[in-house]
């Protein structure tokens, strides 16, 4: 592997930023996060792949590539964060560092939401942080990827 290249995997409903509960996830579309990932990415030396999917399949596929051609995973993973015991399977299987993202904060929402199956995999979580979570994310595997 020649480029040092990041996995930015989005689950589901995540194609709407923008327009979806612009009080609870922003005005920011998605496409705006991912060029500024990009721009991120680029200015700590790393490369990106962004795949955005409603089906758990897509992502757990997505997942298992990144095995080949990636350093790491930021992964938003949505409402699947709350359900999905594949995507956590799938990343525990490609033993790459992940760091998950939500732009609202889980937490303090409905109860439900406060559980992610991917949190028990991930070496870093940032919640709450709107589209500048997903920066300091890669901020964050950059740096854990450099020692």
């Amino acid at each position: 592997m020649t480029e040092r290249r990041l996995l930015i995997l989005n689950g589901p409903n995540l194609n709407l930023l923008g327009t979806r509960q612009p009080e609870v996830y922003g005005s920011t579309t998605l496409p705006e996060i991912d060029k500024r990932v990009e721009q991120v990415a680029a200015e700590v030396g790393l490369k990106v792949r962004a795949v955005q999917s409603n089906h758990e399949g897509v992502l757990v596929d997505a997942i298992h590539e990144a095995r080949t051609d990636c350093v790491g995973i930021v992964i938003n993973p949505a409402a699947y964060s709350h359900t999905s015991v594949a995507i956590a399977d799938a990343l525990r299987s490609v033993a790459l560092p992940v760091a998950e993202v939500h732009l609202s904060n889980i937490h303090a929402r409905e109860q439900f939401r406060h559980h992610s199956y991917v949190s028990a995999v991930a070496e870093m979580v940032v919640a709450g942080a709107g589209p500048l979570g997903y920066e300091m994310a890669v901020r964050y595997l950059a740096d854990r990827l450099s020692q």
